[in-house]
């Protein structure tokens, strides 16, 4: 199934086989994921998002024209959901600030794939400078280095998922950049793809929750 396109399988969904959703999920799980981190900058409010956006997209199939790429959709869904939920953080935090427990922290239930113990630590202590280093940048600037360099995403289609042209997505792009090269940006660019993962037991929960969702009745 790892040559069927995107288009394809949204066909055969929109044609009953349901079941060929979870193949979609899985192939656009962790961009999403880091796109709504990228937002919320927490990992429990994202994985809700990335959840929400999948059953968002399944409810709206027929919406999509083919006039852009699927996970350009798709990523648009989860950008606006991300937004959205942020806004209503910010009215609940106004509401009664101070509330609530501290958050875990993004890198919970990662794993290497380095061999070595000591090799590990180096590249998860790298991969955490990383995302603290993305987690600063100003709002504006976050979600265009987390959709190209994390996620290697266009600049057209990251300037359509967030409403901007390619000049301004160019030019955030660069700004991120310099204001992260400062600091680490040389030393761990190279590892910035191992950051944000969405793997294992968070991925198979996402996946089993959306298709709990989005399955017909019984009998159907």
């Amino acid at each position: 199934m790892d040559t069927v396109s995107d288009e394809q399988l949204v066909e055969r969904v929109r044609g009953g086989e349901t079941e060929l959703y979870e193949l979609l999920m899985r192939r656009y799980n962790q961009r999403l994921y880091r796109v709504a981190t990228s937002v919320l900058r927490n990992a429990g409010e994202a994985e809700d998002v990335v959840q929400e956006a999948f059953v968002r997209a399944y409810a709206h199939l027929d919406q999509f024209l083919g006039t852009a790429k699927f996970s350009t959709w798709l990523t648009k869904i989860a950008f606006y959901e991300s937004l959205a939920r942020l806004r209503q953080r910010n009215r609940l935090s106004n509401d009664s600030p101070g509330d609530g427990p501290e958050q875990p922290g993004i890198m919970e239930g990662l794993t290497s794939s380095m061999p070595g113990p000591e090799e590990q630590v180096i590249e998860k202590q790298a991969v955490e400078i990383l995302e603290d280093a993305v987690d600063a940048l100003p709002d504006n600037l976050r979600s265009v280095y987390m959709m190209r360099e994390i996620e290697e995403m266009s600049t057209a289609e990251t300037a359509e998922c967030l409403g901007l042209t390619e000049a301004a997505a160019k030019i955030r792009l660069h700004r991120a950049r310099r204001l992260l090269r400062r600091q680490l940006y040389a030393r761990v660019g190279a590892v910035s793809g191992q950051a944000y993962r969405f793997l294992g037991v968070r991925c198979n929960r996402v996946v089993h929750a959306v298709m709990q969702r989005i399955a017909p009745p019984a009998g159907n």
